[in-house]
Formats: C-alpha cells, sequence, structure tokens
C-alpha cells in the first residue's frame, strides 16, 4: 500500500515537472476558426506540440493587419497572416514581424459563377455584375488580375456586400458573379446546388496572379529570444500540416474537439478546399513550406504593384528567416 502510494506520488511530481517545463506560445489566428485553420488545431489537439515540449494556446484574430499588429507588440508569439500585408507592413511601418514557413503558397483569391451565366472564361468577367465583401484583401489585388487580363475595374458593375449574402446573391441571380476564397468553395457549392445551379471558379492564380499567400509569421522578439521555442513550434506545425492531408476527416474532428461550435463535416470539406492551396505542383516543385527566392520577389512585385508601393522600398528577402523551417 505504502509502496503504491509512493508510486503514484513520483508520477504525480513527474507529470508536473512535464507540465511545467513545456514552453508557452501563444498563436495567432489571422481570421475565425475553421477547417482551414485545422493544422494547428491538429497540432494542439492529438499531441504534436506536446510531443515538441510545447504549451500552445491560441488567440482570435479578425484579418491579417490585426494578427501583424498583435505579433508585432508582443501580444502574440508566432501566428498565421497573409505574407503580402506583412511585407505592405514592412515596407510602409517596419513592423518587427518575420515570415518563418509558407502555408498556402497559391493565393486564394477566385471569381465564382454559375453554369449558364455566360461567364466561361475569366476574359468574360468584362462588364457582368460582381459582388465582393468590404474587407477581403481580394480587392486589393482585383484592379492588378483585372488589368493583366486587360480588363478595366471601371467595366464592372461592383457591390460590395456583408460576405453571409455573397452565396445568395449569386444563386437568385442578384449578380453575374462573386470574388471569394477557394477556402470556401464548398460552402459556395452546397449553396449552388440547392438552388439547382452548378457552381464554377476561375482561381485568379490562373489568370496571372501567381503569389505566396498565407504564410507562418512570428514577432521579431519571439525569434531572437526563443529560438529554440520557435524552431520546435515551426517543426510541429509542419508535422500537423502534413497529418492533415493525410487524416483529413481526424483533423477536421481536431477543429470541432476544440471549437464545439463547429460541426466537423464542414471543418472537413473547409480543410479540403485549403489543401489544394498548400498541396500542388508549387510544392512538388519546392517543398512544403518553403520559400522560394524568386516566387518571393514575384509576390513583392505584384504586393507593390497592388498597392502602390515603389518596390525599392523593400528587399523581400529582409522578412524572411528560412532557417527555422530549413532545419526541419
Amino acid at each position: 500500500m505504502m509502496k503504491s502510494t509512493f508510486t503514484a506520488t513520483v508520477l504525480a511530481l513527474a507529470l508536473s515537472t512535464s507540465v511545467e517545463a513545456a514552453d508557452k506560445v501563444k498563436f495567432q489566428l489571422d481570421w475565425l476558426p475553421g477547417g482551414d485553420k485545422a493544422p494547428i488545431y491538429v497540432c494542439i489537439e492529438r499531441g504534436f506540440c506536446e510531443k515538441a515540449g510545447l504549451d500552445v494556446t491560441i488567440e482570435p484574430g479578425r484579418g491579417s493587419s490585426e494578427a501583424l499588429t498583435k505579433l508585432a507588440t508582443g501580444s502574440s508569439d508566432i501566428g498565421i497572416s497573409g505574407i503580402g500585408a506583412l511585407m505592405a507592413a514592412r515596407a510602409n511601418e517596419g513592423i518587427e514581424v518575420t515570415a518563418v514557413m509558407s502555408v498556402f503558397n497559391k493565393g486564394p483569391h477566385a471569381f465564382f459563377t454559375l453554369k449558364g451565366n455566360k461567364i466561361d472564361d475569366f476574359g468574360d468577367i468584362d462588364g457582368k455584375s460582381v459582388a465582393t465583401s468590404p474587407f477581403t484583401s481580394s480587392n486589393v489585388y482585383l484592379p492588378l488580375v483585372l488589368q493583366d487580363n486587360g480588363i478595366s475595374i471601371d467595366n464592372l458593375k461592383l457591390t460590395k456586400s456583408d460576405p453571409g449574402a455573397l452565396g445568395p446573391m449569386l444563386v437568385t441571380g442578384q449578380v453575374d458573379a462573386i470574388i471569394a476564397w477557394l477556402t470556401d468553395l464548398s460552402r459556395y457549392e452546397r449553396q449552388a446546388a440547392a438552388g439547382g445551379r452548378e457552381l464554377m471558379i476561375m482561381p485568379w492564380s490562373e489568370a496571372g496572379l501567381e503569389m505566396y499567400a498565407t504564410s507562418l509569421v512570428a514577432s521579431n522578439r519571439f525569434l531572437k529570444e526563443r529560438p529554440d521555442v520557435a524552431r520546435r513550434f515551426v517543426g510541429a506545425f509542419r508535422k500537423s500540416v502534413e497529418y492533415a492531408r493525410e487524416n483529413p476527416a481526424d483533423a477536421a474532428q481536431a477543429v470541432a474537439d476544440a471549437v464545439p461550435e463547429l460541426d466537423a463535416a464542414d471543418a472537413e470539406a473547409s480543410l479540403s478546399d485549403a489543401l489544394v492551396l498548400i498541396f500542388n505542383e508549387v510544392t512538388h516543385a519546392e517543398g512544403l513550406g518553403t520559400l522560394d527566392p524568386d516566387r518571393l520577389a514575384a509576390t513583392w512585385q505584384r504586393v507593390a504593384a497592388a498597392q502602390g508601393i515603389e518596390v525599392e522600398a523593400l528587399d523581400p528577402e529582409s522578412i524572411v528567416d528560412r532557417n527555422f523551417i530549413e532545419e526541419n
């Protein structure tokens, strides 16, 4: 009896020491929880973060700009943000945040339309009525991708509406097309099918807007003061991305386990939509999470042109640190 009690006490102390030894990390989302954010939930719920000696908590976000601000001010340590937003913030404000890994190596921006709307290729969008959300970063790149394809934005009948209204507006024929992210493809497909229609998509990456998008970014202070913690986190996050690809249903369940108000089936659909932005021909050529110098430079060229910033205002290499991904 005494031996059993002693053993239990030793185990309890060991567990307590293990928990206390875990390094705390605040992870910053760029938007609301969902299947497209599955890797961080997999990392926590499926033990990848714990195995790396990390105690990770998630902070909600309301856009890349807010996420970057929270990282720069030290409210969070590492998180996700559009790399274009980071580039612009560094060029304009000198923000102390650095990209350490690519997540979406293709932009998520696209036109969604319906079969029968007489929009069969990108050029057919000319002169059509289009709805978009007021806050989406797609609006920044819209004039650029239109210009690349010989279309003036003045030719579009552009309406800005609440994100939740975009699908119904398209299905009911109030507009010919909407601007949305490919991470929401399944949701819009369901809405179209419910209305007896077939959804068609035109990704802007196929119309010339080739660039990195969502990336893993970190506070410079975090990278400088706790490099080993950052390195372990990047390794755990990368394993979580790979796990999500190989086990999408369980990865979606990890999201639902952490955020009970989210449905696992919906999370899996969103994850499936997001995976094509992570694993594709770019990944095959460059590797998972890498930031190729040429593609990075091309991304900055697009960001600078879209936001009216002089190209010379930023060396795109200054906003990345590849050491953390290359050592995993």
